[in-house]
């Protein structure tokens, strides 16, 4: 039985509205990148939108300076746009730089953070220092791109359950998943969350899927696009290896 919670991660608006609906759905992601593909060139418009078709469900925005100043002025401007709203903070700014003091200051004051691309335990265990107990907060490990490099996410993210169970209110999120194996994966280590792309989402309906079904259902795919494509092998054009 699953017990991760599924958050869909994107920034076009039709498609939020849509996995709205959704009841496995239980919040939202965005981040710069995302919403530059998605065409977005209003930022504050884009987040009014996507806050007006979420119906209340918890959704993540994200700071884009790399000047702590103008980071915390930002986090505190999109915090203030509703109480489902998550401010996205980076584990450091573009120089390297621990964004630790501004964490510990934004969760003081109560507001609700989703620190972003974490992916070490070392990074955690920083991060954990700085959170509130009385504030709800994300810590969003990217364990895609840890297993991008040839290593297993796995225990990385198991630690990272256990580096936040001090504090009630922090949960972690497993982000950029690659496939429907990493929702097994991530809800087996205990995670609280775990984001997906469409994707990752549109086969979320194979997961425990009979793999002779699958199998079967491979061989018919195969054999409709040759047929639709029309191939053909003459006698004449058959080679001997």
């Amino acid at each position: 039985m699953l017990t991760v919670k599924i958050f869909a991660d994107g920034a076009k608006l039709d498609v939020i509205a849509d996995m709205a609906k959704n009841p496995i759905i239980k919040g939202f992601t965005t981040n710069p990148t995302l919403m530059r593909k998605a065409g977005v060139t209003d930022y504050c418009a884009f987040a009014r939108d996507a806050l007006s078709v979420v119906h209340g469900l918890p959704i993540s925005f994200e700071v884009f300076s790399d000047d702590f100043e103008e980071m915390e002025r930002q986090a505190c401007q999109i915090a203030s746009w509703g109480e489902n709203v998550f401010v996205k903070i980076p584990i450091t700014n573009t120089k390297g730089e621990f964004s630790g003091p501004l964490i510990q200051r934004l969760a003081k004051n109560g507001v609700q953070l989703n620190i972003t691309a974490l992916l070490t335990t070392n990074q955690v265990q920083q991060v954990a220092e700085c959170l509130s107990e009385t504030t709800s907060s994300f810590v969003s490990v990217f364990a895609g791109r840890i297993a991008d490099t040839g290593c297993d996410p796995c225990p990385i993210m198991k630690r990272s359950v256990e580096l936040l169970s001090f504090l009630p209110r922090a949960e972690l999120i497993w982000a950029s998943p690659r496939e429907v194996f990493n929702v097994v994966q991530a809800n087996s280590v205990g995670c609280h969350v775990i984001t997906a792309t469409n994707d990752v989402l549109a086969k979320l309906p194979l997961l425990g899927k009979d793999l002779d079904q699958v199998s079967l259902e491979t061989v018919q795919m195969f054999r409709r696009d040759a047929e639709e494509a029309a191939y053909k092998i003459e006698k004449h054009n058959i080679v001997s290896v």
